[in-house]
Formats: C-alpha cells, sequence, structure tokens
C-alpha cells in the first residue's frame, strides 16, 4: 500500500523524518501547525512539500476527503498534561485541537492508520479517554505504547505516550499499555545499536557561548545532570533548555568521569574554607562544562546531520523547537509496526 500522509502539529518536521527512516512507500500530502517559526524549519528541510500555517479546529471532513490521505501522524500539545502547564487536561484550551481531531474521525472513513505521540502522563487524562473512546467508535483497533529512546541504545532519556490505530487487528495483544516492542513485531536485533555520549558530539572545538556562565557555574551546577563522553544517558531536552537550571537537559564535560568526580571532590572540600572562593571557581571553571549544541541535541532526537535551521533561527528558537519534538528513531520504529 501507498501511504499519504497528514501530518498534524507538525512542528519541524520529526514526523517526517520519521516516516522517512521507517522506510515505508508513501507521501507527506500536507503537514499543519500554526508555530510560525516552526513551518519555517519545516519549509527549509522539506522545500517542495506543503506546510500548513493553520489552526487544527479549520480541518474539515470535507478538507480531508480532498486530500485524499490514508495516514495521521500528529504529536498535539503537551503541556495539557505537564506538571509546568499545570495538567489542565480538556479545560486547557490548547486540548480544544485535539478534541476537534476526536470530533472528526467518526466522519473521516478514509483515515487507515494514525499514529499519535504525547507526553507521559497523557495516558491517564480525560483527553487520553475521549482519545480512545473515539477509535473504538470510529472503528479501529489500538495499541499503546510508553517507551523512551534509552530501550534502543539511544543515550536520552525522553518517555514518551504512544497510540498506534488501524482498521485492521494487530498481531499482538494489547489489554494494557505496552511499554516494550513485543516480540511478534519481529524488529531486528540489529536496530537496537547503543550509542555512547561521544558518537553524538561535534568534533570540532565549541565556542564559549556554550560553555555555561559563571554565575551558574557557582550557583546552580549541584543541581544539574552532568554527562562525560562514556555516558549512556541524558536527561529529557525540554523548551527551556539553557534558560533554566533544573531538570531541563544534561550539560557536557570532557572530562573523564574520574575526573569529574575528583574535581568535585576537591570543591566541596573547599566550599566552608575562608579565601578559597578564586580557587572554588577555577576548579569549577577547569570541568570545561558546556551545554550540548543545537546540533547534538537534534542527533540525540534521532535527526540526521541533513537536518538543518534556517540561518535567522535564534539558538534559543532552536531548543525551544527541539524539545516540543520527537524522537524520531523511536517513531520510525513504531511506524514500521503500524504499517505492518
Amino acid at each position: 500500500m501507498e501511504f499519504r500522509i497528514l501530518e498534524l502539529f507538525s512542528g519541524i518536521g520529526g514526523m517526517h523524518y520519521a516516516f522517512n527512516s521507517s522506510g515505508m512507500p508513501g507521501t507527506i500530502v500536507a503537514a499543519m501547525d500554526i508555530n510560525t517559526h516552526a513551518n519555517a524549519v519545516y519549509a527549509h528541510n522539506y522545500p517542495s512539500y506543503l506546510v500548513c500555517n493553520n489552526n487544527i479546529q479549520s480541518l474539515t471532513p470535507r478538507k480531508i476527503e480532498k486530500m485524499n490521505v490514508n495516514m495521521i501522524l500528529m504529536s498535539p500539545p503537551c503541556q495539557p498534561h505537564t506538571r509546568v502547564g499545570n495538567r489542565l487536561d480538556v479545560a486547557d484550551n490548547r486540548s480544544d485541537a485535539l478534541q476537534h481531531i476526536c470530533d472528526l474521525l467518526p466522519q473521516c472513513h478514509s483515515i487507515q492508520y494514525i499514529l499519535m505521540e504525547n507526553v507521559k502522563g497523557f495516558e491517564v487524562s480525560e483527553a487520553h479517554k475521549q482519545f480512545v473512546e473515539t477509535l473504538k467508535t470510529a472503528g479501529y483497533h489500538w495499541r499503546e505504547f510508553l517507551l523512551t529512546p534509552t530501550q534502543f541504545g539511544i543515550p536520552n532519556s525522553r518517555s514518551r505516550y504512544y497510540c498506534l490505530a488501524r482498521r485492521k487487528e494487530f498481531n499482538f495483544t494489547g489489554e494494557s499499555i505496552l511499554e516494550k516492542i513485543p516480540s511478534e513485531c519481529e524488529i531486528p536485533k540489529n536496530e537496537f545499536n547503543e550509542k555512547i555520549i561521544s558518537d553524538l558530539i561535534e568534533p570540532e572545538e565549541i565556542t564559549k557561548d556554550y560553555h555555561l556562565p559563571e554565575k551558574i557555574l557557582t550557583k546552580r551546577v549541584w543541581l544539574m545532570d552532568i554527562v562525560t563522553a562514556e555516558s549512556k544517558k541524558t536527561m529529557c531536552f525540554t523548551k527551556a533548555y539553557t534558560h533554566y537550571s533544573e531538570g531541563t537537559g544534561s550539560i557536557y564535560t570532557p572530562l573523564a568521569k574520574k575526573d569529574m568526580d575528583l574535581t568535585f571532590s576537591k570543591v566541596k572540600e573547599l566550599e566552608n574554607s575562608e579565601g578559597n572562593e578564586h580557587l572554588r571557581i577555577e576548579l569549577l571553571k577547569s570541568l570545561k562544562l558546556r551545554y550540548f549544541t543545537p546540533r547534538e541535541v537534534a542527533r540525540l532526537m534521532s535527526f540526521p546531520d541533513s537536518f538543518d535551521f534556517p540561518t535567522e533561527t535564534t539558538n534559543r528558537q532552536k531548543y525551544r523547537l527541539l524539545g516540543n519534538s520527537i524522537n524520531v528513531y523511536v517513531v520510525g520504529i513504531l511506524i514500521k509496526i503500524l504499517c505492518s
């Protein structure tokens, strides 16, 4: 079957890259998002594709029918289901677009396949309950997953909810939310090639723009997740990376772990000593701590190196857009399962 895809909440094109990585035959017919910065990035990387700067609520069954699509790939806003978004669920107006899709699906008989990604926590929401009820009403079979890239040998923790829905039955059970890929899916073992951070670090010298400012280094470094070249895990990168210190993503040191630990021990010893502040700061600077570059974050999220940003995109915008995107590799695996 030739898949014709409508990509909703398309962002910077993560689903497009994921579909390409799946190796399935098909075409992205249209992508739709209201974020103009995201749309500019999408169009920069896929200049010959239709990127619509439209509100999802403008979609109608007739418009979808005219597109002649048989698959929807989507990653609706996660903010209604996060602590930062106050977990307002369906009371958050950012849930309205997903609710609109729920209203449309029973009328869209041409849609044979759906893949939806959202933040962990969506699975216990009222929005989830409505979405699953819609799938049931519209005659779909579905399977749900909670997966993170570290399960696939990717050194980034990004636990996400996924739902695969299609008109035909699946060949594996799904009474509960699955936390690993079932053996029946026959994903080859060599798909899971474990990487470490050194595989993803940019080889050239990183400019001082990415180094931690002294204020952050002296006051917030103890709250930050620091990884080395040999690390096999980084924190989930959020849109607030580099803007807030805690819980927004990891930082990197080129030092070996034993050297980093030794340096921190020396810093700790000096913490309560009078007149050693300068030495303490110099020790912290010797760690050469820095933020991951946007290119490195993109690699951790499995975007290929062919992915790029327009020259006018600021670093702040790059981190925000990546923080709202998906892990391309994980979704590519799930698209294979959906289409098999």
